[in-house]
């Protein structure tokens, strides 16, 4: 193996990559071929700079630029390629997080597409839920909309969300208000942010069996709604605690207000 010279292309090959690419890497220095033959002027490489090309090609998959592979690779050690893999791993996790957000956020919005092409408006059913931790902003009657808005910015931002679809929000009312027919009492808004897990210092949305029903429309009839899911809970013995959560499922499919249709959820006693 000592002596054994790879051509261009059998080297590009045996690392999956294109010969030009190769071609490149001498140009500029990157990897220089072990020996040129002397008839024909054919780059050589041996396998021993396999280990070398790896490097180079992983630290390419991590989109290290060229120009920091090169620094690399005129002081190469092990404590430069130590400090150079731990910035790639912060980014990696950091990237990995973020993926991992957006495809809880994508599973959301896909459940409610299914919700939405499944549902019986006029059914209310018991469901089971896992604990959710919660990022809330305290509201009362005189905040305004705007204010709402500049609160849950404010809350995108602390925890870099960047955009509100990174998260599921909504607003809580108590049960006991709702009960006392104080329909306009929310005191609360929620964001659930995917990557957040729970926390001692964040509320916890419990888990255990929920009433869920839904509304479509105009928000001054949601007090019939919420009379109808009391009826049905005292039909069936159940008894209703904590907040309910409210939460658009079709906003980003529908234009119309009379179109909007609201989720509630509503812990049940165990």
């Amino acid at each position: 193996m000592k002596d054994k010279f790879l051509t261009i292309g059998q080297f590009a090959s045996m690392h999956g990559i294109n010969k030009k690419t190769l071609m490149w890497y001498d140009e500029i220095g990157l990897l220089k071929p072990a020996a040129i033959h002397p008839e024909n002027g054919y780059r050589l490489y041996t396998y021993y700079q396999s280990p070398i090309l790896e490097t180079i090609l992983l630290l390419r998959e991590l989109d290290v630029s060229i120009g920091e592979i090169q620094s690399f690779m005129e002081d190469r050690s092990a404590a430069s390629l130590k400090a150079l893999l731990d910035e790639k791993i912060t980014d990696l996790d950091r990237n990995i997080t973020h993926l991992q957000a957006l495809r809880e956020t994508l599973c959301t919005h896909h459940q409610n597409m299914v919700t939405l092409l499944t549902m019986d408006l006029d059914r209310i059913d018991i469901v089971e839920k896992e604990a959710r931790c919660l990022v809330t902003v305290d509201i009362d009657e005189d905040t305004t909309f705007e204010q709402e808005v500049e609160l849950i910015t404010a809350e995108t931002l602390k925890y870099q969300l960047g955009r509100l679809h990174h998260a599921s929000y909504g607003s809580m009312i108590p049960v006991a208000s709702l009960q006392n027919g104080k329909y306009d009492d929310y005191s609360k808004l929620f964001i659930e942010i995917p990557f957040l897990r729970q926390n001692d210092s964040l509320p916890i949305q419990p888990a255990g069996k929920y009433l869920r029903a839904f509304h479509k429309g105009d928000w001054d009839k949601m007090p019939l709604r919420y009379q109808a899911i009391f009826d049905h809970a005292a039909k069936q013995g159940l008894t209703l605690t904590g907040y309910a959560y409210e939460m658009g499922i079709n906003e980003n499919v529908v234009d119309r207000i009379e179109d909007y249709i609201v989720q509630i959820e509503i812990p049940i006693l165990s």
